[in-house]
């Protein structure tokens, strides 16, 4: 049977790769420490989700192993050498703020974390598929520098502009803000393509937009959608940091990550690079989230605006998937906008309601 390991497990693409990978008939190996706890308090745990997929799923495994300690990434593989076919890697410090507070575990985990994985495969198992969840934040604040309009309740680009129908792979990540999360998170980037040119492994970054779906443990620091829906059930009160709530994102369901992720796995490249979100098709400001998330959760959400925009944070990002599906052209968007609140809400409303009570 092939395996796969899953770095990150407990988290959102990670639990959604766990599951998809294991009704497909994987061996499916997980390394999971819950960091998230400690980057976002208890209540962003990943403890829950991991005891719900070994429950679920029996011959899942769950390492409780740190990948910022080398030699216990390559024992991992080492064991699990002759049927290692894939490695998903999504465990990450993600927070810009966070970053922030403490560079120096920032780093560790995003950069040299990454390389202790990359070292891992390279002389264990160098034909193995390695998948990395980047971030369009590798492109820092350059997207703050195109020429956006206030069209009422977002910012959007001219139609005859180039990056109209989203943002491609052709942007420079230099001479930017990226924000110190955003440069660990580039370093990593840099160093899975080079490990994929250097040693001829096939490798992909996916740069993500907005990743969502049901098992994000959204917080304050990090998980918008979920965050923000969580709020609104709750009663808690939000702040939207900046850009008069009109800044955009495009948001793509965790479910189509993992599919991509399947897709680039049956005919995988050499250092591969693509821009993965929800696109002109799912994509909107922070007002419009904030009526969706009032629509369909039948509550208002108590907001509040900051001045303060959020240091190397975009005020439009819309993601050209042109690239991804030229080269994968069976690959397809399942998730609009309205179908991910929904199932976001449908999911989480019995239990946060019962914590707000």
């Amino acid at each position: 049977m092939p395996t796969v390991i899953v770095t990150g497990s407990g988290g959102l693409i990670g639990s959604e790769a766990v599951a998809h990978f294991a009704r497909a008939g994987y061996d499916v190996v997980g390394i999971e420490n819950d960091m998230r706890s400690r980057f976002f308090g208890p209540e962003a745990s990943t403890a829950r989700t991991t005891q719900r997929l070994l429950a679920e799923f029996p011959g899942f495994r769950s390492e409780d192993l740190d990948i910022r300690d080398g030699e216990g990434v390559r024992a991992l593989f080492e064991r699990l050498r002759g049927s290692l076919e894939l490695v998903i890697h999504t465990a990450a410090q993600p927070s810009h703020d966070w970053a922030a507070s403490d560079p120096q575990t920032d780093f560790s985990v995003n950069a040299t974390g990454t390389m202790n994985l990359l070292e891992a495969v390279r002389h264990v198992k160098p034909d193995a598929t390695f998948v990395f969840t980047s971030t369009n934040k590798v492109y820092g604040d350059r997207p703050n520098f195109l020429p956006l309009e206030d069209v009422g309740e977002r910012l959007e680009l001219p139609q005859d502009h180039r990056y109209a129908g989203g943002i491609d792979t052709s942007m420079s990540i230099d001479g930017t803000m990226h924000s110190l999360f955003g440069v660990s998170k580039a370093a990593a980037d840099l160093m899975v393509q080079e490990y994929g040119r250097y040693f001829q492994i096939p490798t992909v970054c996916f740069r993500g937009g907005c990743l969502t779906g049901p098992a994000h443990a959204g917080a304050k620091l990090h998980g918008f959608l979920s965050y923000l829906m969580k709020c609104t059930v709750t009663g808690d009160r939000y702040t939207v940091f900046g850009y008069d709530g009109k800044q955009v994102r495009d948001n793509i369901h965790s479910s189509d990550v993992v599919k991509a992720m399947e897709a680039f796995h049956a005919a995988p490249r050499v250092a591969a690079v693509y821009n993965l979100g929800g696109g002109r098709a799912s994509n909107c400001s922070m007002r419009e989230a904030i009526a969706h998330c009032e629509r369909i959760s039948g509550r208002t959400l108590d907001w509040e605006l900051s001045d303060e925009a959020r240091m190397g944070d975009h005020r439009w990002w819309v993601s050209d998937l042109s690239e991804w599906q030229r080269d994968y052209p069976d690959w397809r968007l399942e998730y609009d906008l309205e179908t991910t609140l929904r199932e976001i809400h449908d999911h989480n409303v019995e239990r946060w309601s019962s914590v707000a009570a």
